[in-house]
């Protein structure tokens, strides 16, 4: 079974850039998207239900803002849309679908900001995040995580750590709350596969240059629960994929 997430930046900005094409080339039985920025009314037929999948969309109340998406070829045992907090569910950040033998939760993290002013927002969002993947786990389900986390969790995750110390994304407490993640039992497993490589980065800024060079930050992750790690096929980035300022990342369970 192989899982796709992807930051589309804009999901009707990707389909003018070739997503239909590289989706039916990379045919993933589930596709999570994030930053979709449109409700579904906004979209045409074939980014509702492309290729024959079922589409499932959680949309933030401000138009052209945040929101993420799940595509799957079978229909989910269930869809959960948010964390059952009003006041982080508004923007349309979390999706999960229960399917037979896990459950996966596709998450899109606030960003902290530059003055850092929605910091707060952000770590509200990721203990409720935390919160609610614990619960799924307690009726007895395996979670797969995916998305944009908006944290490089160490230095190894991103290209200029040094530079970056005071930024939101690499920030103290954005960093201990993925220690906490994985304290809590879920398992970074592109790292577990990759413990050392560097320069696997999922995100680069629009400057100039900067992706050519790789100057980038891995923000964006596959956490598994300890109980599927051995499930866990093949983890893999695919940095050659355009139309987003992020690339995707795959996940390929027994």
């Amino acid at each position: 079974m192989k899982l796709i997430s992807w930051n589309v930046n804009g999901i009707r900005s990707v389909a003018r850039k070739g997503f239909h094409a590289w989706l039916e080339n990379a045919k993933p039985d589930v596709l999570s998207l994030q930053e979709t920025r449109a409700w579904p009314e906004q979209l045409e037929e074939e980014l509702l239900a492309p290729l024959g999948y079922k589409s499932y969309f959680a949309c933030a109340k401000k138009k052209g803002y945040s929101g993420v998406a799940i595509y799957s070829r079978n229909e989910p045992l269930e869809i959960i849309e948010g964390l059952g907090d009003e006041q982080l569910d508004g923007e349309g950040r979390t999706l999960t679908a229960r399917f037979e033998g896990f459950s996966l939760v596709n998450a899109y993290f606030p960003n902290g900001q530059r003055d850092h002013a929605r910091v707060p927002y952000k770590m509200d969002y990721c203990r409720a995040f935390l919160s609610h993947c614990q619960e799924l786990r307690a009726r007895g389900q395996g979670v797969v995580m995916c998305g944009d986390f908006n944290t490089a969790h160490c230095a190894i995750d991103l290209a200029r750590p040094k530079d970056n110390k005071n930024t939101t994304g690499f920030l103290e407490l954005e960093r201990a709350w993925i220690d906490e993640l994985i304290d809590a039992g879920y398992v970074d497993i592109f790292r577990a596969h990759n413990p050392d490589a560097t320069g696997h980065y999922t995100w680069w800024s629009n400057r100039q240059g900067v992706r050519e060079r790789n100057i980038g930050w891995r923000i964006d992750y596959h956490f598994v629960s300890e109980c599927l790690e051995t499930r866990i096929k093949k983890v893999y980035h695919l940095p050659e994929v355009f139309g987003s300022d992020h690339c995707p990342l795959a996940l390929e369970l027994k």
